[in-house]
Formats: structure tokens, C-alpha cells, sequence
């Protein structure tokens, strides 16, 4: 087919519409070919809690020794690549991760996120879950991974946005824990329900993220009032979600610093957690 020099323009605009219209259908292409060249064993497993499914990609480390575990809480998407990419990092430095779908058996037609038509609709249905049946999903897979031959027994909890919001939510709900770890999420407001947390909550801030940002000072006066451990870094010109995109090969300086910094922060807790 031979284009006009205008027709030819048309279609590169459109071309190139689509592609900024479009990210999601490149934007971690780099996180699948992590996942594709990673050496360590990957499982997907299925955890019953009730009369329900929970769908889970679980990375083991390579060591000798049983290890801490760690429950990776997705964002807003659903478990995307990305996701089971950090998960496989985790196992990297030495612990298990088990990241849960929450959107597991959300309807007859959608059983697991990528069932989805796109990643809005995920997060949309997100939206919907009932707050009590992620509390009794993620309970469930940490009597799973706490019980594992593997484990030591352990268990941390880390979420990013709508899971760092779930992180800390589960902290105020849940027994045996050893800490969590919240990515830009916000925390409850309720003095009862913090007065419930029993671990230690590390925090991670982009600091071009206002918008969770103005939330901290209350969140840090009530745990100061019910006498719980809360500590948390700002890192500088980050952007929300700087985890994420700060892991892409064409991040921005600020994003990919602040993902650095913070994986020397993440190392430096599971090892103190884990003496």
C-alpha cells in the first residue's frame, strides 16, 4: 500500500497516539523479561479461605537455610508483572514472597486479574472489594506461607499504593507479624484500629506526593499516641509509585535514586528483623 505524504502523517500521528494513549502495553515488558531470566523457582498456588480461591505467585530464594517470608500486597492493577518482579527481587535477597491476587475470584467472569479486559477495569473492581474480605484473604495466605517447610516462620508484610494502604490496614488486624511496609499508601484514621498494631510500620514517601504526603503528620502524631513504632523516609523529586518506575530502564533520576535508596532501606530492616 503506497501513502500520500499526508496519509503517511495521519498515520504516524495516530501511531504515535496510541503508543502515549497506550502505556500499559509496554510499560513492564521489562519486569516479564526479569521474571523470564530469573534463576530462582516460581510457583503459582491456590489458597483456600473458605469456600474460596486465593490465586498466588510465590518466588523462592536460593539459600540453605529456612527463611522469612514476606506478603507482597499489589497496586491498584491487580498483580500485575511488575509485582511478581519485586516478588522475584525479594527472593533475590534471600526471603520467600508470596504475592496474593486479591481480585481472585471476584465474579464468575473474572477469577484473577488478568481475566480483566484492562488494567483500568482491575482497578475499578478493586474499588468494590469489601474491606473484611481482604483482611480474611491476606490471614489466609499468611497462615499458608507461615506454615511452609521453607519458612521460619517469620512473616513481614510490604504493599505499594492501594496495597500500602491494605499494609498498613492489615497491621491493625492481623497476629505474628514482624513488621510492615507501606509504599505511598495512607493509614487508618481510626485510634482503635491503630491502637491494634503490634509491629513496628516503615514508611516510603515519594516527595512529589502530596497528595499522601499531607497525610503523614496526623499519621505520625497517632502513633505517637497509642505508642507505636512508626518510621519513614521522604525521598526527594519521587514521584508516586517511584517503586514501580523507578525500576524501568528509562526511569527519571529522581524515581530510579529513591528505588535505590529504598532497596538499601528494605535490606537494612529484613535483616535486622530477621536476626
Amino acid at each position: 500500500m503506497k501513502l500520500h505524504n499526508s496519509d503517511l502523517m495521519k498515520y504516524l500521528v495516530c501511531f504515535f497516539t496510541f503508543l502515549i494513549a497506550s502505556p500499559s502495553v509496554f510499560a513492564q515488558d521489562y519486569a516479564l523479561q526479569q521474571l523470564e531470566e530469573s534463576p530462582r523457582h516460581h510457583e503459582w498456588i491456590e489458597v483456600s479461605d473458605g469456600d474460596r480461591t486465593i490465586h498466588n505467585f510465590v518466588v523462592y530464594p536460593e539459600v540453605s537455610e529456612d527463611a522469612m517470608a514476606v506478603i507482597v500486597i499489589h497496586e491498584n492493577r491487580g498483580l500485575t508483572d511488575w509485582v511478581r518482579s519485586f516478588a522475584d527481587q525479594l527472593a533475590a535477597e534471600g526471603y520467600i514472597a508470596i504475592a496474593p491476587d486479591l481480585l481472585s475470584e471476584f465474579n464468575e467472569n473474572h477469577q484473577k486479574t488478568s481475566d480483566f479486559e484492562s488494567s483500568d477495569a482491575a482497578r475499578n473492581a478493586l474499588y468494590e472489594l469489601n474491606q473484611d474480605r481482604i483482611t480474611q484473604d491476606l490471614k489466609a495466605v499468611q497462615d499458608y506461607v507461615t506454615q511452609l517447610p521453607a519458612s521460619n516462620g517469620n512473616i513481614v508484610v510490604a504493599g505499594f499504593c492501594w496495597g500500602g494502604s491494605q499494609s498498613f490496614r492489615y497491621a491493625t488486624n492481623a497476629d505474628g507479624l514482624s513488621a510492615a511496609l507501606v509504599f505511598y499508601g495512607s493509614a487508618p484514621t481510626d485510634g482503635d484500629q491503630i491502637s491494634r498494631i503490634s509491629v513496628p510500620v516503615y514508611g516510603f514517601y515519594g516527595g512529589n506526593d502530596q497528595r499522601i504526603n499531607s497525610t503523614i503528620p496526623e499519621t505520625s502524631d497517632l502513633m505517637q499516641e497509642y505508642n507505636k513504632e512508626y518510621i519513614y523516609n521522604i525521598y526527594e523529586g519521587a514521584g508516586h509509585g517511584y517503586m514501580r518506575t523507578g525500576d524501568a530502564p528509562d526511569a527519571e533520576r529522581a524515581n530510579k535514586t529513591a528505588r535505590d535508596s529504598s532497596w538499601e532501606w528494605i535490606r537494612d530492616i529484613l535483616s535486622d528483623l530477621d536476626k
